[in-house]
């Protein structure tokens, strides 16, 4: 029924011209009628102008005709009595026809203003319908697909006026978005109490053909005769969600060993089988690519226009879609399009060259929003091309641009507020520069440094790595107030920031051979207090306690303590450092040498990371269990599960256990793919930690009697180390989902060694 409306509402319009036809501006009087039409004095309602009821404004044919005869008279007094009937014959004819043109003026202007009445009332009969009442119709996919395919269709018709399109576009962006929650949010189609794996990834989402069906004609609207950047910026929020849609259900965390574990019971018949899931979206997201590239000419032609002429939000949001192409992008093409156009070194400029105010206007924050945009397209470049991507950013000159970006030196922090004229209220938006400019910037700083190369240490003119410290050293301020941050009192962003800030020191400062900002002291005095930390650190005592805000601090804890141990590995290895066993407490007041950590330190840790792996690995096999046996598990037992994964009010309470198990299982999926990265975060600490151990206890050299009592420190450390180690080894590679052999062989020969050098 709604498609149908929408057939009766595309009923096609003569075009409406506001000056006269071209018959009527030829003609011999015919721009006295363009003069009465244009002129502000005489075009205003109560002049040539009247409105209908509805609103439209129509030309007043009487008024038109009287100033018409006006006109002719003042314009030709001399002829104010006509000589001859053949002129008094012209001047009637011409005004007819003024007449009649003005006639299908009105009689156009009111069909098409009624078309844009009846679409703009079927619009918001669809968006509210497809909002909140869809949900109780089953096929809901299906019914959203039909209305946004013909959305899409009709705004692309050559017949289709540009007002109508914007319309037609909104439309689109509703129905795609409710798609996407489709998918991800709500499991359809489930005819029964039980849910499995299989069922994440095999419900609510379009074949491909309909999928490919949406994207050629969401192409064919942006690529219509007749746009403007308002409409695009439509279409590209509209292209965007469609990309969102089309990504693996699968989540990247969560290796293919897991999922097939989690689904070997669930393979009954071929259709579904786990490869032929994943071989499905490989295949839609190549065609996703294929269709794009057919007419990506035309395509970055607009795009790249709008990213660089456009308003900023029309900036902004094109940048973003640069940023999703490239997502998809499997052939490099897109990146050598944006390089051979010159968009990366316009990019990199528009960094350079940023200014800015200071100020909160609309105009300043927008600026920012786009700055924040250009990071993120370059920074996705780097991470989508690996190192080719970044090489290409470093010859461009990325690091100089970024450094002289005066954005880093600005203060802006604070809200940003206005008056709404349409609705009549006071918007607030928080500008946050830590958020917006400074993370953006040592995301992307820190993921250039994938080009230092270890092998090149000896190398004196690494270009990349004196860059890198130049960097540094012109933003020491800013280097050394994020390592100075209280990190027992972090928040994400903030701990975000000094895991970049570490991660950038830990790969070129030991390249330089001085310390004179003291950041070696800094990481130093930062191991002490991180390697010192109880287990509750690294994972939480509390097994099945899945809190996110948990997760991410424990994530965040062990990415930074493997950062630090991989740079101590380095002095070590590289450079022939050497720690002491024991130094006493730590007084901040002593030179950095002083305050290196111990190698007693390094025992508390790893003992520390052992207990963390252990309840990592019983987690993880808890997870597993229960994900499996979701189906026997009762309510209370989901919704105890909810209560710790989900935020309040994101499921009702009136949910049946269908969903209830569905959004469990979901959530434990996820949780197993947290808890498998941080079990390989802390697999390669410990590597870090016991190589840096079995060096010094390999080292002929080393001395351990050089203060009193270090062999009962040497003693005390060998028996933790003995301890941890046993612990080490038990560790099952079918519980914890990693290949242990090369780990279990490390812990055994060191804990050899420290048998051999514990007392008898």
């Amino acid at each position: 029924m709604v498609l149908e409306l929408l057939e009766v509402v595309q009923f096609k319009s003569p075009d409406t011209v506001l000056k006269s036809s071209q018959a009527v501006s030829s003609a011999k009087y015919g721009f006295l009628a363009e003069d009465i039409l244009t002129n502000p004095a005489t075009s205003e309602k109560g002049g040539f102008y009247y409105y209908s009821e509805r609103g439209d404004r129509l030309i007043d044919l009487a008024a038109f005709r009287d100033k018409l005869w006006q006109k002719y008279n003042l314009f030709n007094p001399q002829h104010s009595s006509f000589n001859t009937e053949v002129e008094l014959n012209e001047i009637r004819d011409t005004i007819q026809q003024l007449l009649r043109w003005g006639w299908k003026y009105n009689k156009n202007l009111e069909e098409q203003a009624a078309q844009l009445h009846m679409l703009t009332g079927w619009s918001q009969i669809v968006e509210v319908s497809a909002s909140s009442k869809i949900s109780s119709l089953p096929n809901r996919s299906e019914i959203l697909f039909q209305l946004l395919d013909a959305s899409l269709g009709a705004s692309g018709s050559p017949d289709c006026s540009l007002k109508m399109a914007l319309i037609l576009t909104q439309v689109g962006v509703t129905c795609m978005a409710k798609l996407r929650d489709e998918r991800f949010l709500c499991p359809s189609g489930l005819n029964s109490d039980t849910v499995t794996c299989l069922d994440i990834m095999m419900t609510k989402q379009l074949s491909n053909g309909a999928c490919h069906s949406i994207l050629f004609k969401l192409i064919l609207a942006i690529l219509r005769n007749e746009s403007s950047e308002a409409l695009r910026r439509r279409q590209y929020a509209l292209l965007l969600s469609y990309i969102q849609y089309c990504q693996h259900m699968l989540d990247p965390d969560l290796p293919t060993t897991v999922m097939q574990l989690l689904t070997m019971d669930e393979q009954e018949n071929d259709d579904l089988d786990l490869e032929k899931i994943v071989k499905d979206q490989t295949e839609m997201a190549h065609a996703n690519f294929s269709i794009i590239r057919k007419e990506a000419q035309s395509l970055l032609d607009l795009i790249i226009k709008d990213a660089t002429h456009g308003s900023e939000s029309g900036k902004t949001i094109s940048l973003y879609v640069l940023d999703a192409l490239i997502c998809i992008d499997h052939e490099k093409f897109f990146l050598s399009q944006l390089q051979s156009r010159g968009f990366l070194r316009s990019c990199l400029m528009n960094i350079n060259n940023f200014s800015q105010d200071g100020g909160l206007s609309l105009e300043s924050m927008q600026r920012v929003c786009t700055l924040e945009a250009e990071l993120a397209l370059l920074l996705r470049i780097s991470h989508k091309y690996g190192k080719s991507g970044a090489q290409l950013l470093f010859s461009m000159g990325a690091y100089e641009h970024i450094s002289a970006c005066k954005a880093l030196n600005m203060q802006l922090k604070g809200s940003y507020r206005r008056m709404d004229g349409k609705f009549g209220r006071e918007l607030s938006v928080d500008v946050d520069k830590q958020r917006m400019i400074i993370a953006p910037i040592l995301r992307l700083v820190f993921s250039l440094t994938s080009l230092v190369d270890a092998s090149e240490f000896f190398e004196v003119k690494n270009k990349i790595v004196r860059e890198v410290i130049e960097f540094v050293r012109s933003h020491q301020l800013l280097f050394d107030q994020i390592l100075r941050e209280d990190l027992s009192d972090a928040d994400d962003l903030t701990m975000e920031q000094i895991n970049l800030v570490v991660g950038i020191l830990t790969k070129i400062w030991p390249y330089e051979e001085t310390d004179e900002y003291g950041f070696v002291q800094g990481l130093f005095v930062m191991m002490r207090f991180l390697f010192s930390r109880e287990p509750d650190s690294f994972i939480t005592k509390q097994s099945m306690h899945f809190q996110e805000e948990q997760r991410k601090a424990e994530m965040s804890a062990s990415r930074l303590c493997f950062s630090l141990s991989s740079y101590l590995c380095f002095l070590v290895t590289k450079k022939f450092l050497r720690l002491p066993v024991s130094d006493g407490r730590m007084d901040y007041r002593t030179s950095a040498g002083q305050q290196q950590p111990t190698l007693n330190l390094l025992g508390f840790l790893l003992n520390s990371l052992t207990t963390a792996l252990e309840r990592a690995t019983e987690d993880r096999y808890l997870l597993l269990s229960k994900i499996q046996d979701i189906n026997e598990l009762s309510r209370q037992e989901v919704d105890e599960i909810i209560n710790m994964c989900v935020p309040k009010g994101c499921i009702s309470s009136s949910e049946n256990i269908q969903k209830r198990r569905y959004v469990a299982m979901l959530e434990m999926c996820q949780i197993v793919g947290d808890r498998n990265q941080l079990m390989t975060l802390l697999l390669l600490l410990a590597e870090n930690v016991m190589n840096i151990i079995l060096v010094h206890f390999q080292d002929s050299s080393f001395e351990c009697g050089t203060k009193p009592y270090s062999k009962d420190d040497l003693n005390l450390l060998c028996g933790k180390l003995i301890s941890a180690l046993e612990r080490l080894e038990l560790l099952s590679e079918d519980k914890t989902g990693h290949d242990l052999k090369v780990f279990r062989r490390l812990a055994s020969s060191l804990k050899e060694i420290s048998i051999q050098k514990s007392p008898v």
